[in-house]
């Protein structure tokens, strides 16, 4: 039988790990790197039987590969604090692993999105890479939204991975600050030339597609919301890349 390392990157999240730790329990080996919670992710996640190693974030491309270099298992499986693996997916995990048609598996992650599950709005299926044999897959090193670079064949499953995203608007603000200044970092970091009016063209976009292009109508209000949130994310994004560029100017 192959072995899985499941690999969970941390800050702060109390509220997630133990479950979270729960969903992949059939895992041999459980591994969480954390940043420097304030609170009892640690104790919490040592108490699951967990593996935890502090390292200090410079992003989470680099720190999704340090978790990676931690894994000794024949497969890796990459899942978020506030992903759960159903019992379904579980069992899809463990077929795919014992046949080995693929290198990389890709599944369907199923968001919810203040008590609501959102099937549109570009939220699902929203296929991921979580699994791949090790040595064939590892995080390109961007500051956030890291790209997993494959070296192999991908196959898809066809179970969801749960994804319980956004509880409360707060979340959301606080995610949207700290996502809106890393994605900031690297367009500047990438000498991408920034006019003051990109953030007003970039947040209607990113509002559009959502809302229209994407189907979020179909998702209620919150679909609305969310599409309000997103372009003010794309916004202040490049605001904050715009004030930066022009401060070094």
């Amino acid at each position: 039988m192959p072995r899985l390392s499941a690999v969970i990157i941390t800050k702060n999240e109390a509220a997630n790990i133990a479950g979270c730790l729960d969903s992949v329990a059939f895992a041999d080996e459980l591994i969480v790197v954390d940043s420097g919670s304030s609170d009892d992710t640690v104790a919490i996640a040592k108490g699951k039987g967990a593996r935890v190693e502090l390292h200090e974030f410079m992003g989470f491309g680099r720190q999704l590969n340090y978790a990676l270099s931690l894994a000794t298992g024949d497969w890796i499986f990459s899942i978020d604090a506030d992903e759960r693996v159903s019992l379904a997916l579980a069992a899809e995990l463990q077929r795919a692993m014992n046949k080995g048609d693929a290198d990389i598996y890709e599944m369907p992650r199923l968001s919810t999105f203040c008590g609501r599950v959102m099937k549109h709005s570009g939220w699902y299926p929203d296929y991921v890479k979580r699994l791949w044999r090790r040595g064939r897959a590892r995080w390109r090193e961007d500051l956030v939204h890291a790209l997993l670079i494959c070296d192999g064949t991908v196959a898809r499953l066809k179970e969801p991975l749960n994804h319980y995203a956004i509880d409360r608007i707060e979340q959301s603000l606080r995610r949207m600050d700290q996502y809106s200044t890393l994605g900031a970092e690297m367009l500047v970091a990438r000498g991408k030339r920034i006019w003051f009016f990109s953030g007003v063209t970039h947040g209607l976009w990113s509002f559009l597609r959502s809302y229209i292009f994407r189907a979020g109508f179909l998702d209620g209000r919150e679909g609305f919301l969310l599409a309000v949130l997103t372009a003010e994310g794309s916004y202040y994004k490049y605001m904050k890349a715009w004030l930066a560029t022009r401060r070094r100017g």
